[in-house]
């Protein structure tokens, strides 16, 4: 091969080894999103187990109290009497969200929801129509849980076949094609984020180099993940129409984006390591160059070789 070619093809080798770098390190946060929705958010368990340590939080326990007190009054007290109750009303529903019994309300209702919403989503047969949840089984947990704290009449709550609709019908098509979508990308994503990655460090003209990049690709792909966190929890936020909601909204927003959080960091941390072991790997070690001893002067005067026609030069201080 002429030498001239050697230095083409490496800049191609480059060139390419930055384009599949480049590739990798932006599908390393997206396919931690898609996992993140796909594993965390579509799993019922770890749905229910996120949402769980809520039922404690003051925000969310006053702002369920708020809505489930105002519903309450326009059923019980329509009318005049709806000054007179109301205050009675949203103290004593505020006193049953510091019971056992409204944790178990809690779980089981984010769990018929849940499960409502999963089944709609995954079932491309599933009937046109609202996303709707039955409150029975939730109702029968709490008299349950009521009955077994011996409070009274508590076993005369009537438990009735009420259908919630959690989901508009119009929002249901599209919402099951996203669902479709998160769900081969958080399989596909990760994986294609370590295959470019190998090929482009595998093509590159000099590997710890590529190696570097991706590192730092990586770490920079992790804090754009949790930039993005943090904006969409602010806009989040901001959408909401009822202030006095928005730390409830808080909580429950953090405590679901608390495992994509985490991930970021990890790419974050992950990405910064590899790049500073590349870095340090590479790094020669510094050689000792011994400096040479100091000779014997030469001498002033070199005699002559016998028979030479040239007179060696007098000695110092004597007289020619």
């Amino acid at each position: 091969m002429p030498p001239t070619d050697l230095p083409r093809r490496a800049r191609l080798r480059n060139a390419l080894s930055a384009t599949l770098v480049a590739l990798a390190c932006l599908l390393a946060p997206c396919g931690a999103l898609a996992a993140w929705a796909a594993f965390g958010l579509a799993d019922t368990g770890r749905y229910v187990s996120t949402m769980a340590p809520l039922a404690a939080d003051p925000d969310v326990r006053d702002a369920v109290a708020d809505t489930v007190g105002d519903e309450a009054v326009r059923e019980l007290a329509p009318g005049a009497a709806h000054t007179t109750v109301a205050p009675f009303v949203r103290d004593a529903v505020r006193s049953f969200t510091r019971t056992e019994a409204f944790r178990t309300a809690w779980e089981a209702g984010n769990r018929a929801v849940h499960d409502a919403v999963l089944r709609a989503l995954r079932d491309d047969a599933a009937a046109h129509g609202p996303v709707t949840v039955d409150l029975a089984p939730v109702a029968a947990q709490v008299r349950q849980r009521l009955t077994a704290d011996h409070v009274p009449f508590a076993d005369r709550i009537p438990v009735a076949h009420t259908r919630v609709a959690v989901l508009p019908a119009d929002e249901v098509p599209a919402l099951r094609k996203g669902y479709h979508v998160l769900d081969a990308a958080a399989f596909w994503l990760p994986l294609g984020t370590v295959v470019l990655a190998a090929a482009g460090i595998a093509v590159a003209a000099c590997r710890r180099r590529a190696l570097t990049a991706t590192g730092l690709g990586t770490a920079l792909g992790g804090a754009l993940l949790a930039v993005a966190v943090a904006v969409g929890r602010h806009l989040t936020l901001a959408d909401l129409s009822d202030r006095l909601h928005r730390p409830a909204a808080a909580a429950v927003y953090d405590a679901l984006t608390a495992t994509l959080r985490t991930a970021s960091w990890l790419l974050l941390a992950l990405g910064l390591a590899v790049a500073l072991a590349s870095w340090l790997t590479g790094r020669r070690p510094l050689r000792l160059h011994r400096t040479p001893s100091p000779t014997a002067p030469a001498p002033a005067a070199v005699a002559a070789a016998p028979g030479s026609g040239t007179p060696a030069p007098a000695p110092p201080g004597t007289r020619a």
